[in-house]
């Protein structure tokens, strides 16, 4: 008989210094939502595993309310689906669901680069630039929770060069499941070079150039999360 896998490692390493100092303090419930929000994005927790208040709050050494309202969250966002009582899964993404996702992302992203090219600021660029840097060294070394991490910081950073408060918000209520989705890329290299390639059109002001690579970027990530989930559920 196989042993029963390893539970997925709650502990948070203790912040730098910097971080004490720019940073404000989380509220246990942020503190729970952004560590499991990044262990389902990270793929530390598995499509259909389950989450449960109980075990949960003993684990991270809370009380079950921060662990009930960061589920919630989660559930908003679209990375967990609730079940009675107190439990819930993380969310098996079906091929309706990503392609509804790419639906709606495409004509966002396509309006975040259009947006992006005609108003960019070099010191956004310069923000883009070392995201993408991040990326790559992540990609270079094997490290791809970094890499992806980095790629999804990457399309934060088109995304402020847009400066449309409007187009964030609309962006905010999807950004949870793109980053899932974004983390579900295997090539690395590949990732690299769609946002290298995306990066000098906007870099150059070519609209329409950066409008073809971010459609064919979305392709390329829903054929990596259809082939990562398929392999999954082999």
């Amino acid at each position: 008989m196989s042993s029963a896998p390893a539970e997925p490692d709650l502990t948070r390493p203790a912040p730098s210094e910097t971080e004490r100092v720019t940073r404000p303090a989380l509220s246990e419930t942020e503190r729970v939502t952004r560590l499991l929000r990044d262990q389902i994005v990270d793929g530390v927790r598995t499509p259909g595993s389950r989450l449960v208040e109980r075990e949960l709050a003993a684990s991270l050494d809370v009380s079950r309310v921060p662990v009930r309202e960061a589920l919630q969250t989660l559930a908003s966002e679209g990375l967990v689906t609730p079940r009675p009582r107190s439990w819930a899964v993380v969310r098996t993404f079906t091929d309706r669901d990503l392609l509804d996702l790419v639906e709606v992302r495409s004509a966002i992203e396509v309006l975040t680069v259009r947006l992006a090219a005609e108003r960019r600021t070099a010191e956004q660029l310069d923000v883009a630039a070392a995201a993408l840097a991040r990326e790559a060294g992540g990609a270079r070394d094997g490290d791809a929770t970094t890499a992806r991490r980095a790629a999804a910081d990457f399309h934060e950073a088109v995304s402020a060069m847009a400066g449309n408060a409007v187009l964030d918000e609309i962006s905010a209520l999807t950004a949870s499941r793109m980053r899932w989705m974004l983390g579900q890329h295997d090539d690395l290299g590949v990732m690299v070079s769609e946002h290298a390639a995306l990066l000098d059109a906007i870099r150059s002001g070519d609209v329409e150039e950066a409008d073809r690579l971010t459609r064919d970027h979305l392709r390329s990530s829903l054929a990596s999360a259809r082939a990562r989930r398929d392999r999954a559920s082999s």
